[in-house]
């Protein structure tokens, strides 16, 4: 179904062709994608064992667009083509927040199962995550913002400030599909993401209390 209602998308990609991509071994190809029918976030990488390369990122913006179905149909056409231009292995997608209304929660359902339905009609497996489990992976804490998911991201992929997207729909894409990735990889991936955290928490700590040192010091204790 093609639309000629308007509609835009912000997006990066690395400048790599697609034969380039192709003949460069990667394990898998993780889609990520972070629903909505206003803003929808894509985000794509690439994975060799523990390295992890940025492939594409961006947000489809809907919000030109009126009629639901119209909107539900250009989702369904990008996502087809993203799966068409990366060949992705995986999809994983951040579900519905259940503490939103029931029209939000109806909408981000609808939206998503446009994108499980692009990746069934692609037999590509699906993987949901919460997000709350996104956050934790990617920050140490299931109450982190965006911008927070943003950075660390930014962080762990490598990005400049100018690889950063206008949109954290974006950022919030690839969060799930590095999610993904970790949460299925040998456990050298989760230490990459802990030892950033751990380095972020260490700047935070200035001092410890006299309890966490007795108890990380018991054999320097004398009763």
């Amino acid at each position: 179904m093609k639309s000629n209602t308007p509609s835009s998308e912000s997006s990066f990609s690395s400048n790599d062709t697609e034969r380039e991509r192709n003949s460069r071994r990667h394990d898998r190809i993780i889609l990520g994608i972070d629903p909505g029918t206003n803003l929808l976030g894509y985000g794509l990488i690439a994975a060799e064992g523990q390295q992890v390369e940025l492939l594409a990122m961006g947000a489809i913006d809907l919000r030109k667009v009126k009629d639901v179905y119209l909107k539900l149909g250009r989702i369904y056409e990008r996502m087809i083509a993203l799966i068409e231009e990366f060949h992705p292995d995986e999809l994983a997608v951040e579900a519905p927040f259940f503490g939103k209304n029931v029209q939000s929660m109806l909408k981000l359902g609808r939206a998503q199962g446009v994108v499980i339905a692009a990746a069934i009609a692609r037999h590509i497996p699906i993987c949901e995550y919460a997000p709350t489990q996104i956050k934790q992976t990617i920050t140490g804490t299931g109450a982190a913002s965006k911008e927070q998911v943003a950075r660390l991201l930014q962080r762990l992929l490598k990005l400049s400030d100018e690889g950063l997207p206008p949109f954290l729909d974006a950022t919030d894409a690839v969060a799930a599909a590095y999610c993904h990735h970790v949460a299925t990889s040998r456990k050298g991936v989760k230490g990459q993401v802990a030892m950033l955290r751990d380095e972020r928490s260490n700047k935070r700590k200035k001092t410890a209390s006299w309890a966490d040192f007795v108890q990380d010091n018991l054999q320097r204790v004398h009763r």
